[in-house]
């Protein structure tokens, strides 16, 4: 991370960047799933339906994700405002959908038993993270799990993407809660920069029956 600048990048900036780099990103994504614990405890979560619907915003290559959801029996829709990405997902997951859309826009004409923000959420500018929770009511099903990734604490940051710097913003933890409950969410567990997780701040929660 570095210190805000004038010279970096926007949230606007962030769907041409991944665009732009997919391939190199694709390549270079951790696949070892060091995420598994958290997916598989918003698993549990998510109510029982055969097949399990999931919406996974943000979904990217598809790998290793929805690849292993997909692999453990659910139906994956993906969405990601990236084409590219988009792109990379179709040849991951011939069998599944990808919609190209922003997440914060999206209202598709049907619910998710599991809905799933993973590094893509935090790349939102706060005002659309806010209407981003609308995206989430809108589709879940009483008693859906969701599950995103933030920053630990309210601010702006800058990492890299594929060699290409990229945006990252996050409100306060307690404006997170806030916002879920307004929304129809039960938080039910927030861990900060996990070290379990590589580091990752996740928010889980479940949508009040």
């Amino acid at each position: 991370m570095t210190a805000l600048s004038a010279s970096l990048p926007t949230a606007q900036d962030v769907i041409a960047t991944y665009d732009r780099v997919a391939a190199d990103w694709a390549r270079s994504r951790n696949r070892s799933l060091f995420e598994r614990r958290w997916i598989d405890r918003w698993l549990t979560l998510a109510p029982r339906s055969r097949p399990l619907r999931v919406l996974d915003l943000g979904c990217g290559s598809g790998q290793p994700i929805a690849t292993y959801l997909a692999e453990r029996g659910a139906e994956v829709t993906g969405v990601d405002a990236s084409h590219a990405m988009c792109a990379l997902f179709g040849q991951a997951m011939p069998e599944a959908r990808c919609i190209e859309a922003a997440m914060q826009d999206l209202r598709l004409p049907e619910t998710f038993e599991a809905i799933l923000a993973w590094n893509s959420f935090f790349h939102l500018s706060a005002e659309d993270q806010r209407a981003t929770m609308a995206t989430f009511a809108h589709h879940a099903v009483p008693g859906a799990a969701l599950m995103f990734t933030s920053g630990p604490t309210a601010g702006t940051a800058f990492g890299t993407v594929g060699g290409a710097p990229i945006f990252h913003e996050s409100l306060d933890p307690d404006e997170y809660r806030a916002l879920l409950a307004e929304a129809g969410f039960a938080v039910v567990d927030f861990r900060p920069e996990d070290p379990e997780c590589n580091g990752h701040s996740v928010w889980l929660a479940r949508a009040i029956a």
